[in-house]
């Protein structure tokens, strides 16, 4: 496994890669999500490349950028397990050098939802995928459902822009009792811990509502919202359902739909979704 810490590193190395290229973009404090998307990797690809960098710029002044976990030893000895071949691994200074001023905007999309929870998020996002991009030149690239706001954006900023690279969402990758694997569930206490596993059921829910035949989108974001309500360490940020592709809320489910949501627990912001189509 051949580690990079610079982009003419990073190029020299991707310049000497042959048969098609795997990508995996993290933020490193690996989980078994990330280690799914690696296999996946594996499976369909000649060579794999991990990047691992925190970026500044998809965090907010009151998030927790300065606090996000980080084990870079524990991380690359997950890849190098998983036979990964190339990790990208540059500083903030290397992506983003003095009087840097160019950034990718992807409209629309990026209006709700976490957009217009955390505004700058996915500019910050779009902007740090498009240049990871143009640095590995993938053939493909493998996101998490879990992020499903960021894989829409990723893919209509990929389809915009004429990039040359194809976008692979994989499913979520849960714990036993259901939570959504996330670097951020570190962060939770036990309790937290316990009470977070009321996202699962409410997608659940929303999953079973929709399979047994109830199309009002407004009826399952209330009931999703009255399960949630019932677990007092949860404050609710949103609980939407909306069109899987532009994310407007619906009224009537006629089409494949997104029910997602995004809670805290303490200090933790957590988000998941579940597809109803």
């Amino acid at each position: 496994m051949q580690i990079a810490k610079t982009i003419a590193e990073m190029k020299a190395l991707r310049m000497k890669s042959f048969g098609s290229v795997g990508f995996v973009p993290t933020m490193g404090y690996l989980h078994d999500g990330h280690l799914a998307l690696v296999k996946q990797a594996q499976d369909e690809n000649s060579v794999i490349i991990v990047s691992i960098f925190v970026n500044p710029t998809q965090f907010g002044p009151k998030e927790d950028f300065r606090t996000y976990p980080r084990d870079t030893e524990r991380d690359l000895a997950l890849l190098e397990k998983e036979r990964t071949d190339i990790v990208f691994m540059p500083s903030d200074k290397e992506i983003y050098p003095e009087g840097y001023r160019s950034w990718v905007e992807v409209e629309k999309v990026t209006d709700r939802l976490e957009g217009s929870c955390r505004p700058g998020h996915f500019r910050g996002v779009a902007t740090v995928v498009a240049k990871l991009f143009n640095i590995v030149e993938p053939t493909r690239a493998y996101f998490g459902q879990k992020d499903a706001q960021q894989a829409l954006v990723i893919k209509k900023m990929v389809a915009d822009l004429n990039m040359n690279l194809e976008v692979i969402v994989a499913a979520t990758v849960r714990e036993n009792d259901g939570l959504a694997m996330s670097s951020r569930n570190v962060y939770l206490n036990p309790q937290e811990r316990q009470a977070a596993t009321v996202l699962f059921k409410a997608l659940t829910l929303a999953q079973n509502l929709w399979e047994k035949g109830e199309s009002n989108a407004e009826t399952i974001r209330q009931k999703m919202t009255s399960l949630i309500s019932k677990e007092p360490l949860a404050k609710i940020e949103y609980v939407s359902i909306a069109d899987a592709e532009t994310l407007e809320e619906l009224t009537e489910i006629d089409k494949p739909a997104l029910a997602s949501l995004a809670v805290r627990f303490g200090k933790t912001r957590l988000i998941d979704n579940t597809i109803l189509e």
